[in-house]
């Protein structure tokens, strides 16, 4: 892309009103998560940006295991000498939870770590884990903890929130198929009572209300630029959590797509386009497992997944591991003259990981706060993820970097990424026992 072209997309970009009316429909549309009709309305808004753009779209079913919320309960029993208490919290079942009414003790797993999982002795027992991760280290995923909580035999999985606001946290325990034992969110304030009932030997009721059955969801795809046998794929997910809007994930994310995808429109681009809204990326990246069968990896030069992106002032760059997408983010930081926080060590829990694993490259795109690196999701997966916490500013300016840093990768050769390289950074990370536990360890490399 050259310089005027830049400036005129820029300038396009400083009062460009599609971004908050394209995030205002989508969350119009209702709950959506994955084979719901509010993510198929979704997936029809994303073709109809995609249209606008020239991107020639067509919208794609693959089949899903879905999975339909109930009701939850949680209710407390500990015996005192002055008394017992009784007391119900409110509580709402994780995705892919089975149904299950369970009574048990209550055991506190701290951060669900495996250390903290196997001191804990929870075979028989109702595991209590928060929503954070030991300070310092890496990221556990929410999955992970579940799937430690499972192996080490306990009977029902609780999932507290580590930050204040009453704000009770979901999110996926499976890819795609229910999980082993009922599991729910609860708030930190639940959770801080739950850790003291624990200490003096509580006993848990868990119920949970909850189907899995046959279902049908949507990606929508789209393609700019030359008919090229190689080209880069620029993916977000338009699914989101049914107990909010999902305006901040993914709704800024898949918006600064759509946008982005507006303005390459206007590019005399060095290759192929491809530009994809995904469903089911909530509950198990299973839009871009079917993606990765529409569009051939082989084909695909590297995989911009907009994953976070437009949700705060800066942009964070994920490279997982790639020196060449280092390197872009590098270069579309000095010449757009903004900000671009990199980070290198690779995860499997977006939307990039269906290619990853098979050597594409990949840059996630997601946000920096202003205070730093946001631990958690903040009010993601809560029912405070609204549109009031989107600012349109970040996403005209998100969406524009990304168009930068897409016809950037568009004109050059990218290095593939050797899966053995790979394996070796998630293992040097200490990544593999928790993707074993989550299910996610890619079968060829046992």
């Amino acid at each position: 892309m050259d310089d005027d072209t830049m400036r005129a997309l820029a300038g396009r970009a400083y009062d460009d009103p599609f971004p908050w009316r394209f995030l205002t429909d989508l969350v119009e549309a209702g709950p959506r998560l994955g084979g719901s009709p509010g993510e198929r309305r979704a997936a029809d808004l994303v073709a109809t940006a995609f249209e606008g753009a020239g991107a020639d779209p067509e919208v794609l079913d693959f089949p899903i295991r879905r999975w339909k919320r109930g009701d939850a309960e949680l209710a407390v029993r500990v015996k005192r000498d002055r008394g017992t208490v009784e007391r119900s919290f409110e509580a709402i079942a994780l995705p892919y939870s089975p149904p299950g009414d369970v009574r048990a003790p209550l055991t506190d797993a701290g951060h669900g770590t495996p250390d903290e999982t196997d001191a804990a002795d929870l075979a028989g027992t109702v595991a209590l884990a928060d929503t954070d991760s030991p300070g310092g280290g890496r990221y556990v995923h929410r999955m992970e903890k579940y799937g430690h909580a499972v192996e080490a035999g306990a009977e029902a999985f609780v999932f507290a929130h580590h930050e204040p606001g009453q704000l009770a946290p979901t999110g996926t325990l499976r890819f795609g198929h229910e999980g082993a034992v009922p599991a729910v969110g609860v708030s930190y304030e639940t959770g801080e009572w739950l850790r003291e009932y624990a200490g003096e030997g509580a006993e848990i009721r868990l119920r949970v209300d909850a189907t899995t059955e046959d279902g049908v969801s949507h990606n929508t795809l789209g393609r700019l630029g030359p008919d090229t046998e190689e080209g880069v794929l620029v993916v977000g997910h338009h699914d989101a959590h049914d107990i909010a809007e999902g305006a901040l994930d993914n709704g800024c994310g898949i918006t600064t797509v759509a946008t982005a995808a507006r303005y390459l429109a206007d590019v005399d681009l060095d290759s192929r386009v491809w530009v994809a809204g995904v469903g089911c990326e909530e509950t198990g990246l299973l839009g871009a497992s079917a993606l990765a069968e529409h569009v051939d990896p082989d084909r695909v030069r590297a995989v911009v997944n907009v994953d976070g992106a437009g949700r705060h002032r800066d942009l964070r760059a994920l490279t997982h591991g790639s020196d060449a997408s280092r390197e872009a983010a590098e270069r579309l930081s000095e010449r757009a003259g903004r900000p671009v926080h990199v980070e290198g060590t690779p995860h499997p829990y977006s939307d990039h990981w269906p290619f990853l694993q098979q050597g594409v490259p990949a840059i996630q795109l997601h946000s920096q706060p202003a205070t730093g690196h946001e631990r958690g999701r903040g009010w993601g997966h809560t029912s405070a993820d609204t549109r009031d916490k989107a600012d349109p500013r970040n996403l005209r300016d998100h969406a524009l970097l990304t168009a930068l840093l897409v016809a950037d990768l568009a004109g050059r050769d990218v290095p593939r990424r050797d899966t053995d390289d790979l394996r070796a950074e998630l293992e040097d990370a200490g990544a593999e026992p928790g993707m074993r536990a989550a299910g996610v360890w890619p079968d060829g490399w046992d």
